[in-house]
């Protein structure tokens, strides 16, 4: 069916600006997935997972001027030991980079893999980016699949010793960066990626993650500073036999982000934990929208999501949960909750369960409020200040997400990073 005049115009400006990166072994992938892009569109508000989003200045030619935020308060994750891996404005910085040998991992960069005729990563860019095209279309991740220059290509072989950092630094105000990353966890293979920063005034990422038969990964992410960013990041997640995924992101500031996870457990006992925690004061935002779909035996899914709004602020939640039928002893477990600080912020939520099996155990809810008025006078009796009080509340309901962090150390600092916002906010 063609497409209708507008989503084709809106494409077609798009794509006018962008060149295809020549020749290498993802060129296959990346001309597939440029014809997906044009047969779906760029998204538009009409479209059924977009309707709490407006799409505009993610899909504009151009992106929209983003100050660079000063901030005198240190880099998250700074105090841990780490392999730092910095991209500027989206581009690899070497100078700024540690050295990318560790043992366990094999790191290459996407720009160096397109030279090259064969490449590992060749059976995995844009192959789980377009499995995870059905039944939802994600053009956005079409569009980075095609034009992506630089990333990464992460073979997990053992378990490193240290996390792995991808260190995004926004110093252009009209930087618009597109970064595909490509991981795949070897049977057994066991590694944590943290990734922080404002990456870019507008920033399309993709990572892809194929985890083999007992393989573990862990994913920390802290999306923040910048305040008028724009970013549409996609996970598209495929697990074996007894493997483990748990990804957590936190969100402060941003004037509009969009986080996709489309999970897809593929081997009996696998377990794919997805959980999130925003803040947002004011123009901001914040739409998590995650897929997860049980296709093997005696699978365990979890996603988890906490948002704290106000002075108008705006948070969003889409997931869903797909029991595939045969995927017999599911349990799949949603919870997405807001706290509201005032009366004029929205959370909009749109839980989904879809279960084509009879011996399962599946969960969704979905709740908003304001600060609870007993706790709030408990405190207060006890010469706690008024907004010192409702930050203690704040952050007791935040704690639930920050729990599916089984780093405490990560956990702690991220906690640490959610208390100097508050106060810095009061």
């Amino acid at each position: 069916m063609a497409l209708a005049e507008p989503k084709l115009d809106a494409t077609e400006a798009r794509l006018a600006g962008l060149t295809l990166p020549e020749g290498g072994c993802l060129a296959p992938a990346r001309t597939e997935a440029l014809a997906r892009l044009r047969a779906m569109g760029l998204p538009q508000r009409r479209d059924e997972y977009w309707k709490f989003t407006r799409p505009d200045t993610l899909i504009q030619p151009g992106a929209i001027p983003a100050p660079v935020f000063a901030n005198d308060e240190g880099p998250v994750f700074d105090a841990i030991d780490r392999l730092r891996i910095v991209f500027v404005d989206g581009v690899f910085d070497p100078a700024a980079s540690d050295d990318l040998r560790l043992e366990g991992v094999e790191i290459d960069r996407i720009a160096d893999i397109c030279g090259r005729d064969i490449h590992w990563a060749r059976d995995i860019y844009g192959v789980l980016e377009a499995r995870g095209q059905t039944p939802v279309p994600r053009p956005l991740a079409a569009l980075n699949t095609a034009y992506a220059g630089d990333g990464l290509a992460i073979r997990v072989t053992g378990k490193p010793a240290r996390p792995i950092s991808l260190i995004y630094i926004h110093k252009s105000e009209t930087s618009d960066a597109l970064l595909h990353h490509v991981i795949r966890v070897e049977p057994g293979a066991e590694a944590t990626i943290l990734e922080n920063g404002p990456a870019a005034a507008r920033f399309n990422k993709v990572t892809e993650i194929d985890i083999a038969d007992g393989g573990t990964l862990h994913h920390v992410r802290a999306q923040g500073r910048d305040h008028q960013r724009r970013a549409a990041t996609h996970m598209f997640t495929r697990l074996g036999t007894e493997s483990v995924y748990k990804s957590f992101t936190l969100t402060v500031n941003g004037v509009m982000t969009r986080n996709e996870q489309v999970v897809e457990l593929t081997g009996d006992d696998a377990v794919a934990h997805v959980a999130g925690a925003c803040v947002g004061d004011g123009d901001f935002h914040h739409d998590d929208t995650v897929f997860i779909t049980h296709g093997a035996l005696n699978c365990e899914s979890r996603q988890v999501f906490k948002k704290v709004l106000r002075n108008g602020a705006v948070g969003v939640f889409q997931g869903k949960i797909l029991v595939k039928p045969g995927a017999q002893k599911t349990d799949g477990y949603q919870i997405s909750q807001a706290l509201l600080l005032d009366g004029d912020s929205q959370f909009l939520a749109k839980p989904e369960l879809e279960i084509y099996a009879d011996d399962v155990a599946c969960s969704h809810g979905s709740t908003s409020g304001a600060i609870d008025e007993d706790g709030l006078f408990y405190l207060r009796s006890r010469g706690v200040p008024e907004q010192e009080a409702t930050d203690l509340l704040t952050l007791a309901f935040l704690a639930e997400a920050l729990d599916e962090i089984e780093d405490k150390t990560l956990s702690e600092d991220l906690l640490a990073r959610l208390t100097g916002w508050l106060s810095r906010r009061r």
